[in-house]
């Protein structure tokens, strides 16, 4: 059970302020009945809300796939940039963030939500969960280079960085790879190239742990997360969990 005004504010309907308005105006109505005390205790399971005559559904956490596109920044909110937040506003919802970062240039899979507990375990550091890229360098990858990727290589920091997975993108041109990794250091991706003297020219987040980029989604396009793919995301955070949070 929960006060109506609260229940109002979780659902975005307005400030607490608002809500208190909207319903001692009686513009709320409970299982049918019109309610203008802001106090009034509701089971957000199972009553039915009216708000200004539209039927509201409780949702406490919601959860969605971005297909990020190139130059959009990784936050909530930005006072010169358009950011991903942005792409979900006919939601409707002012608590959504992004879970993690990607660079301004770089796409692909980003989770979106409003679950706290969720984003923590899975940017845990203490936690790693693979997270796999699609990479168009500059050159092929020698066998060499693709060995000390495989083995971690030395980005600048105190410790080299984990082992990689290097594979060439079958019937495509070889300088078109995926690396996997399973940390989030700070462009991570473009640095361990670097450090194989290469370098990124357009790089692409397609997998983390089990949720893979829909591929029928274009850049900028979202979609709800299906039952399914929420639960192997929580699966991640309690079990393996991203790394850090950096930007990739």
């Amino acid at each position: 059970m929960m006060r109506l005004d609260k229940l109002l504010c979780e659902m975005n309907k307005g400030a607490r302020s608002q809500v208190k308005k909207a319903v001692r105006a009686g513009l709320v109505t409970v299982n049918g009945l019109q309610i203008t005390r802001p106090e009034y205790q509701v089971d957000e399971k199972e009553d039915q809300i009216c708000y200004q005559g539209q039927p509201c559904v409780y949702e406490k956490y919601v959860y969605y796939m971005l297909h990020k596109p190139s130059g959009v920044v990784s936050a909530r909110e930005d006072g010169r940039e358009r950011t991903v937040i942005d792409l979900l506003s006919g939601e409707g919802r002012n608590d959504l963030f992004p879970v993690g970062r990607l660079d301004k240039d770089t796409e692909g899979l980003l989770v979106i939500t409003n679950d706290g507990q969720l984003a923590h375990e899975l940017l845990s550091p203490r936690k790693h969960v693979e997270k796999e890229y699609e990479c168009s360098l500059a050159r092929a990858l020698t066998a060499q280079q693709i060995e000390r990727l495989e083995q971690g290589v030395d980005i600048g920091e105190k410790r080299c960085t984990k082992p990689a997975k290097v594979q060439i993108v079958p019937g495509k041109e070889a300088a078109l790879i995926r690396l996997t990794i399973t940390e989030g250091k700070f462009h991570q991706v473009k640095r361990m190239l670097q450090a194989v003297d290469n370098e990124v020219l357009s790089l692409k987040r397609i997998r983390m742990g089990n949720l893979v980029l829909d591929g029928s989604l274009e850049r900028g396009c979202y979609r709800r997360l299906e039952p399914w793919e929420v639960e192997s995301l929580k699966k991640l955070g309690g079990e393996a969990g991203c790394g850090q949070s950096g930007h990739i």
